[in-house]
């Protein structure tokens, strides 16, 4: 077959200026037509010619004009969209099981793509980054305050933002999304600025003022409440046209507004009393770790005194 219609190269012409490549094929007139085909001849093994037509059929029919490739293997797509309250994550699960129920052979592999596909490799590698962010925040506030105990005060602000953004997610029916996710990560920059007012204003008042730990905080949460609710007001205004705009885009960006001024409002009551709770005992784990360990001495008393000699007077 690929000899008569593939133009198999079989020689080459040589002269003295050029050569030219021999291509063998049928004529023509015998490639316009299917019936070319039985005309057809092939060498047995005892050397006679045998029509093709006598261990091969043909017929027609209608195919495919072109097969996609995914990674150089046949791939069919099969599109799906959501229903109205249904999240991506149950949409996934439910076309997974009903994978299962068809029992494909092994050698199809059936596979996510497009958002779905996001959607999984972002589940699968967000608890790492939220730790790796965790760990990398810990390792800056440490080398900062030259201590291992206060910036465990600051992260204890960012529960409180999380589960704010949770609910907030609930109350307006949004799905913990991509995007979603994103802006709990951006919550975990901007709500840890509360507790680093407070700690660092309380630990210079307590190094250079001499002030008790307890004098130190209250006078950092009357002082710095201002800066924190400025800061805290023009974030949550700032997320506010993401949350309520209804423009063309705006169901990606409206789960990120959402996420920011959820964990903003719920962070900002709490961190409010929280954080010089969470300072105070701080700082008596610190004086309890840090404080020496009672010296064991041993005493040694002076040898006793030899007798003196008495000589007798002469």
């Amino acid at each position: 077959m690929y000899d008569a219609f593939g133009q198999r190269q079989v020689s080459t012409i040589y002269t003295q200026l050029n050569q030219y490549h021999v291509v063998m094929e049928v004529d023509q007139a015998f490639r316009d037509s299917t019936d070319a085909i039985q005309s057809l001849y092939v060498r047995s093994s005892n050397g006679t010619q045998v029509p093709l037509s006598v261990f091969t059929h043909f017929q027609m029919k209608t195919t495919s004009l072109a097969v996609n490739h995914q990674g150089q293997f046949p791939a069919v797509t099969i599109s799906f969209n959501l229903g109205e309250g249904v999240a991506l994550g149950d949409a996934v699960k439910e076309i997974e099981a009903a994978v299962l129920d068809l029992r494909v052979p092994s050698d199809i592999r059936p596979t996510f793509q497009g958002t779905a596909q996001a959607f999984q490799s972002s589940l699968a590698s967000q608890p790492w980054l939220i730790l790796a962010a965790a760990v990398t925040i810990y390792i800056v506030l440490g080398v900062l305050y030259e201590s291992f105990i206060h910036p465990l005060t600051i992260l204890s602000t960012l529960p409180s933002a999380g589960v704010g953004a949770l609910l907030a997610l609930m109350l307006y029916k949004q799905d913990l999304s991509v995007v979603a996710l994103i802006g709990i990560v951006l919550l975990m920059g901007i709500v840890k600025k509360n507790a680093i007012m407070m700690i660092d204003f309380a630990l210079e008042a307590e190094r250079k003022q001499g002030l008790s730990p307890r004098d130190s905080i209250v006078q950092a949460s009357l002082l710095r409440f201002r800066p924190i609710m400025m800061t805290t007001l023009a974030a949550l205004f700032g997320a506010i046209p993401l949350a309520f705009e209804s423009g063309t885009g705006s169901e990606l960006r409206n789960p990120l507004g959402i996420t920011i001024i959820g964990g903003l409002l719920l962070s900002q009551l709490l961190t409010l009393y929280t954080t010089p709770v969470v300072y105070l005992a701080m700082e008596r784990v610190k004086r309890r770790l840090s404080r020496p360990a009672p010296l064991q001495t041993e005493l040694e008393l002076p040898d006793a005194p030899e007798p003196s000699q008495h000589v007798p007077a002469e």
